[in-house]
């Protein structure tokens, strides 16, 4: 009898050593899991100093951001590649910088237009050549997007608005001081460039 009790009493004993250690080690996961969270989400938070004071911001998270991102980079393409002033350094330099955030698809339609004799054109007549961005549509399963807008040439005598929708596609690459968002886009083609009106100035 005195066996049988001294035999259940290691067993409760070791019963209860185990469940304390499994206790004990659950708790300390745990801990490292919330430390874990409270790490990531300091990390996310930054301080911006305002006149001195420093004012805490949240960063947001990457994966939110990069629609904004892909508009943002179809929209700065299309305004440095269709902005241009009757001054060819100018218009060279715009197309320039244009070309970092495109792929040979940009280069082929600058040569096109060159050839075209359209730069020329936009000198001798010194003309002012502008965008305005109606909408962008993006497709974030197949990275396709399609930019709808309108196009103003300004002569001295008249105002040309044309339509200018044009689509293709987008990837990330590595962000660079050329193309800080990290997005190249590929395969563009401009869809409709159709005249849609003629406005004439009033001469005095």
């Amino acid at each position: 009898m005195l066996i049988k009790n001294i035999e259940q009493r290691i067993k409760v004993n070791k019963v209860v050593s185990l469940s304390t250690i499994a206790f004990a080690v659950f708790i300390v996961i745990c801990g490292f899991f919330f430390a874990y969270k409270m790490i990531e989400d300091s990390r996310k938070s930054i301080y911006i100093l305002d006149n001195g004071v420093p004012v805490l911001a949240k960063q947001t998270d990457v994966l939110l951001n990069r629609p904004v991102e892909y508009k943002a980079q179809i929209e700065l393409f299309h305004r440095l590649f269709f902005t241009l002033a009757p001054d060819d350094s100018y218009i060279k330099d715009n197309i320039q910088k244009s070309l970092y955030l495109i792929d040979d698809s940009g280069k082929k339609e600058y040569t096109n237009l060159r050839e075209k004799g359209f730069y020329n054109q936009i000198i001798a007549s010194s003309s002012m050549v502008s965008i305005h961005t109606d909408s962008i549509k993006i497709d974030m399963e197949l990275k396709k997007f399609a930019f709808f807008g309108k196009q103003m040439i300004t002569r001295k005598s008249s105002v040309i608005t044309r339509k200018l929708n044009t689509s293709g596609f987008f990837e990330d690459i590595i962000r660079s001081p050329n193309n800080p968002h990290g997005v190249l886009l590929k395969n563009w083609r401009i869809i409709d460039n159709e005249e849609i009106s003629t406005q004439n100035k009033n001469s005095y």
